[in-house]
């Protein structure tokens, strides 16, 4: 306790945010200087790296996101093979930095999403935090999302936290919008400080678009990079119009959020079987897909954001901020303006790894990090799970 209580004494701190999302690309690991808490955070983003999955590690996570293809024994294998390389990601980045790990005052670790059942407030997300903690010798936070589906809350999503801390403007409506595996989009009216804030998932993300360039190319190639398929093809409408109709996510007003358990691999393939039962072209399809992204977004826009909000400008982040596709066609709609993460100082890809790391400080100070507004929670409070290494007599 008289460590804990010396580190949140520093005025700065050497922090890693780790994060492996829907897409299942890699771990992203951020090392960054935390100074302050709360509203008075400031953060410095000292390296990032993003530590790619093999296929073979890729294509066993997912098999555990399907109950068809997952089992127990399997999971539990995993939880520890993936702590191992959170461990390893954490020691690579601090070592890229060249800083050593006795440097880093604490890791913050999301974790990788197997299942998420937000209407039984049930969530799991793997990564074992003993083995990071132990492996590097360092205070390991994470597992954020259970606590605040045990007041009622989604658990998801928890991004929009350190969107308040970091972005909102006292001058303009901001949205933030994360295009992931999923898509989510934070809500920062200008005015109303915390509670104020509101935001949820979308819908897809590059979920459908990355397993449809998988089907077709034979795990060849696992995304459209820079939505250069997606812009050599044709919209279909009326594969589109179908996809939109069929899809109540869409239409569901928030608090909302999803996962692999609504846009599955199975979804992806019905797709790609339609689109070539009636002749059309792989581009055309990812065309197609990558515009059904575009229109959930703008949808949720218009039903739940438009009549609130007098929104001035959408700033995009995450893997879906470098597909061309993506952003002409959010840029076609003309209500806003697009910027990018790096527009206003930041990093898309670091982002959301930046965020877990402040969630962590958060956690370590005991202030309540979940907002209520977002997740549907009854209440705030700390989220985070506080694993302390036998290392630590050593420093």
């Amino acid at each position: 306790m008289d460590y804990l209580a010396k580190q949140m004494d520093k005025k700065k701190k050497l922090a890693i945010g780790l994060m492996s999302g829907t897409s299942m690309d890699g771990i992203d690991a951020a090392l960054v200087e935390l100074e302050g808490q709360g509203e008075n955070t400031n953060v410095t983003l000292v390296a990032f790296e993003t530590f790619s999955f093999t296929e073979d590690e890729r294509s066993k996570i997912k098999s555990l996101c399907d109950p068809v293809t997952s089992s127990v024994d399997q999971i539990c294998r995993m939880n520890v093979y993936l702590g191992h390389k959170f461990a390893e990601a954490s020691l690579k980045i601090t070592a890229l930095a060249k800083y050593c790990p006795k440097d880093v005052d604490f890791i913050s670790s999301h974790g990788q999403t197997i299942y998420h059942m937000p209407e039984f407030h049930a969530t799991l997300q793997i990564g074992e935090l003993a083995v990071i903690a132990e492996e590097t010798g360092c205070l390991t936070v994470g597992d954020f999302r259970p606590s605040d589906m045990a007041v009622g809350g989604q658990g998801a999503p928890l991004v929009p936290f350190t969107d308040y801390l970091l972005f909102h403007s006292k001058e303009k409506d901001r949205v933030l919008l994360n295009i992931g595996g999923m898509s989510n989009i934070t809500i920062l009216p200008k005015a109303g400080g915390a509670k104020s804030v509101y935001g949820f998932d979308t819908g897809p993300g590059n979920v459908l678009i990355d397993e449809i360039v998988k089907i077709e190319t034979n795990n060849r190639f696992s995304f459209d990079k820079n939505g250069d398929i997606a812009m050599s093809g044709s919209i279909h409408h009326s594969i589109l119009n179908d996809l939109i109709a069929k899809d109540p996510f869409i239409r569901l007003p928030p608090p909302k959020s999803t996962g692999r358990e609504q846009y599955t691999e199975q979804m992806a393939r019905e797709i790609w079987d339609i689109a070539n039962s009636q002749g059309i072209s792989f581009s055309d399809i990812i065309a197609t897909v990558t515009q059904y992204t575009v229109e959930a977004v703008i949808s949720n826009l218009e039903q739940y954001v438009f009549p609130k909000n007098s929104i001035s400008e959408v700033i995009v982040s995450g893997g879906g901020v470098y597909n061309a596709a993506i952003i002409k066609g959010l840029a076609a709609y003309e209500k806003y303006k697009i910027l990018k993460m790096e527009d206003i100082g930041y990093s898309s890809d670091a982002k959301e790894a930046i965020s877990f790391a402040i969630l962590g400080n958060e956690c370590l100070h005991g202030n309540c990090n979940n907002l209520p507004n977002v997740t549907g929670a009854q209440r705030q409070t700390i989220m985070g799970k506080i694993v302390i290494p036998s290392l630590l007599k050593d420093r």
